[in-house]
């Protein structure tokens, strides 16, 4: 049963007490993302993924796994569903002047059913290609609107994404501050004797205590053989003398991204391992070099990948050079179900829009070596938002 369709007058004084952005941020997106409903042929659209609902409102929580929607007509006002122990937070943190809720034990879709009802649409299109409806879920909302089945509008509102307001672009070169202190303070925990989770509780206490907020996803922090593996968490190992260490976090303010790299060793790298990073490193330079306005976002991947076959690699970097950052939710940190630096993509890169570029290459199960950057897409090329040094950490 639906409940609480407008704001209740004892909680009328939460509204934006906490909203990350003014009141005027969120009406701009929401004025953009009307007219691309509008331009679909939709009358509304039901927005089921945490990131856009935020994009859109500001409402953020840690308590994102449970069922929330927002209904956004092309016309008219906004609707927010939430379950009833989120409507104070949901208050607080958006401008919004209608909040309904759910009770725990009733069904989110027949709520959602209800405040379509009430809003007078008859067939809404809904976001389907996310984490957080299943297609069972999707089911039993399109069973419960009756309208039998609900268009897919998951494309409408991600390219709104993409370049960034200046808002969002000083939220995220605060969050490159966080990272870096927190980075600095990984290297600088790494030594002979020491543990992985040492050098992560370092990491994220140094991000944390410099400012960032909830990470969207959690740090690498990997040694020795166990660097050679893709997206491995710290586990207890002790360092040894000759192990290379992986070392990837990124920070966040107000729930924008900004994601770092490194490499370090303690001791001296290989042979083998320095020439792979001086390799990963001309990557990462051809790709910053080849990002600028008007280029496909296909050029900087494809300006590292010839870097890398050149250098005899190929079978060691077998993935996109870079990816979107902005708004981000566990499980991830980067916006690349949005739009990818890769081979193919021709989306065409404009001032504004954000990405990180992760140069690794792996002798799996032995060692991961390269560096990484979150960039700004500029008039001219793009603006690195670290001073970090790139090159191996020497421990």
């Amino acid at each position: 049963m639906l409940q609480e369709t407008i704001i209740p007058n004892d909680l009328i004084r939460l509204r934006g007490m906490e909203a990350a952005f003014p009141a005027a941020e969120f009406e701009s997106r929401q004025q953009r993302a009307r007219a691309a409903i509008a331009a679909a042929g939709h009358e509304a659209l039901i927005v089921t993924s945490p990131e856009t609902i935020y994009w859109l409102t500001g409402r953020q929580t840690a308590g994102y796994f449970a069922f929330q929607a927002l209904i956004l007509p092309a016309k008219g006002e906004l609707a927010l569903l939430v379950r009833q122990l989120e409507l104070p937070g949901a208050i607080s943190n958006t401008w919004l002047a209608d909040v309904a809720i759910y009770q725990d034990g009733e069904d989110p879709a027949a709520a959602l059913a209800a405040l379509v009802r009430r809003l007078g649409l008859a067939n809404p299109a809904m976001e389907r290609d996310g984490w957080f409806v299943s297609p069972l879920m999707a089911e039993r909302i399109e069973a419960a609107i009756g309208a039998g089945p609900l268009s897919d509008g998951s494309a409408l509102l991600p390219p709104l994404r993409m370049v960034k307001s200046p808002a969002e672009l000083e939220a995220i070169r605060k969050a490159a501050v966080y990272t870096e202190i927190g980075l600095s303070a990984a290297i600088a925990a790494c030594r002979e004797g020491v543990d992985e989770n040492a050098v992560a509780a370092a990491m994220m206490a140094a991000a944390v205590a410099a400012g960032s907020e909830a990470f969207g996803m959690e740090p690498l922090v990997s040694s020795g053989p166990r660097s050679g593996l893709p997206h491995m968490t710290w586990r207890r190992r002790a360092m040894e003398t000759g192990d290379a260490i992986f070392l990837e976090m990124a920070a966040s303010h107000a729930r924008y991204h900004s994601a770092m790299m490194r490499t370090a060793f303690i001791g001296r790298p290989s042979d083998e391992a320095a020439r792979m990073m001086d390799c990963a490193l001309v990557a990462l330079e051809a790709a910053l070099g080849a990002i600028r306005p008007g280029v496909p976002a296909s050029a900087p991947h494809d300006a590292a990948q010839r870097v890398i076959d050149a250098a005899g690699y190929t079978a060691a970097f077998r993935k996109r050079i870079g990816y979107s950052m902005g708004v981000a939710f566990a499980p991830d940190w980067g916006e690349g179900a949005i739009l990818s630096l890769f081979t193919g993509v021709d989306t065409l890169l404009e001032p504004g829009m954000v990405f990180h570029l992760p140069a690794t290459l792996r002798a799996y199960g032995r060692f991961t070596v390269g560096a990484s950057e979150t960039v700004i897409v500029t008039e001219s090329g793009c603006d690195v938002l670290s001073t970090l040094p790139r090159a191996i950490a020497l421990r």
